[in-house]
């Protein structure tokens, strides 16, 4: 597997960020040749692939192809594996974003202040529970802490807070009788 570049890491952790995983507009300092250079090894390593612009919708150009178009950056789905995001989170998270009835106000940030793209890493505890989380019979409490180790506590804070919170995954909840208390992501996640 080919290591990625900070360049490279920051490209797809933004794009993987954006509606569609839109890869545009590049980091800061990041233009001409050098952009080239990068977006090129990046296409040739099939993290990016270029497509067609909608203008209508103000995605923005990455070139012109000469015949009044344009195209744009997206991140496939092996660029978002490079970064170590699962597609179907991926997919799950812009889903649950585009279905948010009022947008939040966007943080302000200080000269100190960054913000920190969210990735979901293959193999951890999180992923693990995600992935619990997306079985036709979902799961209980119970069984993801006996799959994680963690304390019934810890993994109610993980649903209510870094799943539903933090990446917006549509989470839902109903009591079976003989399980108890099953959560699993919503339909259509």
């Amino acid at each position: 597997m080919t290591k990625l570049t900070e360049t490279q890491t920051i490209i797809l952790s933004a794009g993987a960020q954006r509606p569609d995983n839109i890869a545009l507009p590049l980091p800061k300092g990041l233009a001409g040749a050098a952009a080239k250079m990068a977006v090129t090894r990046m296409i040739g390593h099939g993290w990016l692939q270029e497509v067609d612009a909608n203008l209508h919708r103000g995605e923005p150009l990455w070139r012109e192809t000469g015949d009044g178009h344009g195209t744009t950056l997206v991140v496939t789905e092996a660029g978002l594996l490079a970064i170590g995001i699962e597609p179907a989170v991926a997919s799950a998270v812009a889903g649950a974003q585009n279905t948010k009835p009022t947008p939040k106000p966007a943080p302000t940030l200080d000269a100190a202040d960054t913000m920190k793209p969210v990735a979901i890493r293959v193999g951890t505890k999180q992923a693990q529970i995600i992935a619990m989380l997306q079985r036709p019979d979902g799961a209980t409490v119970a069984e993801m802490v006996e799959a994680t180790s963690w304390q019934a506590h810890s993994v109610r804070g993980m649903i209510s807070g870094s799943l539903k919170k933090k990446l917006g995954l549509p989470i839902a909840s109903e009591k079976v009788e003989g399980r108890g208390t099953v959560y699993s992501l919503a339909a259509g996640v």
